[in-house]
C-alpha cells in the first residue's frame, strides 16, 4: 500500500499547487451540491404532483415574466412566459446535467472501449471495419448529425428527449474509439506484454490485465473534458428546440423558451442570463477539472 499512498500523496499535492485546477474542483464540488440537494435547495412549492421531477412545476398565482426582483416570495429568479419558476429550472437543471452526462459518457465510452481494443489488439480486416466505419461518423460535423439523427429517431416514435440523448451517443463514440486504439497500438508492442503472451495468457486476460491499466488514462482525460461539451450539445439542441419539452428543468430549454421574446432586447434579460450563467459554471468546471486530470496523469507531463 506504502507505493499507492505515495502517489495518492504526489497528485494531490500535484493538484493543489495549481489555482485553476483547485478552481475546477470548487466549480465541481458547488455543481454537485446543486444536484444532490436540489429538492431541498429548490422545492416543488405548488403542491402539484409531477410526473418527472424534471419539469418544472407551475404557479397559477405567479405572473408571466415576472421579474427577479419581484416582492413575491418563492420566485428568486423570476419566471417564464410558461409561468415557471426559472430558480427550479436552472437548480434542477444542474442535477439533469449530470445525469445526462454520466448517461452519455458511460455509454459512450464503454463502446469505444471495446470497439477501440478490438481494432487495435487484432488489427486486420477487424481493424479496417471499424475504423472504416469510425471515419464516417467523424466525417461529419457533430452538432449537425445529432440534428440528423434527433429528426429521424422523433419520426419514429421517439420523444425528442430520448432521440437526443442517443443522437449524442452516437456522434460520441467514435472519438473513443480511435483514442483507445491509438493507445493500445503503442501498449501492445510492449515487453511485458509479450512476456504474457509468451506465458500463455488469454487474450481477454492481456486486455484487460495488461494493455487496458496502462492505455486508460488518456481515455478518463478526454472524458472528464468532455463532460462538459456533452451537456453544452444537448443545451444547443434543446435551444433549437430538438432536446427537452418545454417547462423542462433543461439550461438550454429555458433559453430556447425565451427566443420568441428576444427581439424585446433586455426587457426580459433573466431568462437567458441565469441559464447561461449556469452552463458557463458547469463546463468551466470540467475543462479545468480536465487540465488538472492532464497534468496528474498523464505520464509526459506530469514529472515536468
Amino acid at each position: 500500500m506504502q507505493p499507492s499512498v505515495k502517489e495518492f500523496k504526489f497528485m494531490l499535492t500535484r493538484v493543489l499547487k495549481s489555482p485553476l485546477s483547485v478552481a475546477g474542483l470548487i466549480l465541481i464540488s458547488y455543481n454537485v451540491i446543486l444536484a444532490v440537494f436540489a429538492p431541498f435547495i429548490a422545492p416543488n412549492t405548488t403542491g402539484a404532483a409531477l410526473p418527472d421531477p424534471y419539469m418544472i412545476p407551475r404557479d397559477p398565482a405567479a405572473g408571466i415574466w415576472m421579474q427577479p426582483n419581484s416582492p413575491t416570495p418563492g420566485h428568486l429568479f423570476g419566471t417564464t412566459s410558461l409561468q415557471v419558476d426559472l430558480f427550479y429550472g436552472c437548480v434542477w437543471g444542474t442535477r439533469f446535467a449530470f445525469q445526462l452526462g454520466l448517461e452519455v459518457i458511460v455509454t459512450t465510452l464503454t463502446v469505444g472501449l471495446v470497439l477501440g481494443m478490438l481494432a487495435g489488439y487484432y488489427g486486420g480486416f477487424i481493424d479496417e471495419v471499424i475504423m472504416r466505419f469510425t471515419d464516417i461518423i467523424l466525417a461529419f460535423p457533430g452538432l449537425i448529425l445529432a440534428m440528423v439523427f434527433v429528426a429521424v429517431l422523433s419520426r419514429s416514435g421517439w420523444s425528442t428527449l430520448n432521440a437526443a440523448i442517443l443522437s449524442i451517443i452516437l456522434i460520441g463514440w467514435p472519438g473513443y474509439t480511435r483514442l483507445i486504439r491509438g493507445e493500445v497500438l503503442r501498449v501492445r508492442g510492449e515487453d511485458y506484454v509479450e512476456a504474457a503472451r509468451a506465458s500463455g495468457a488469454s487474450d481477454i486476460r492481456i486486455m484487460t490485465r495488461h494493455i487496458l491499466p496502462n492505455s486508460i488514462y488518456s481515455v478518463i482525460i478526454v472524458a472528464s473534458l468532455d463532460f462538459g461539451s456533452i451537456v453544452l450539445t444537448a443545451a444547443a439542441l434543446s435551444f433549437l428546440g430538438l432536446g427537452s419539452p418545454p417547462g423542462y428543468a433543461d439550461w438550454g430549454r429555458l433559453i430556447f423558451d425565451g427566443v420568441p421574446y428576444a427581439g424585446s432586447g433586455f426587457a426580459y434579460w433573466w431568462t437567458f442570463i441565469y441559464p447561461g450563467i449556469f452552463i458557463v459554471l458547469f463546463t468551466l468546471g470540467w475543462n479545468l477539472l480536465g487540465d488538472a486530470l492532464r497534468d496528474v496523469l498523464d505520464p509526459l507531463s506530469r514529472r515536468k
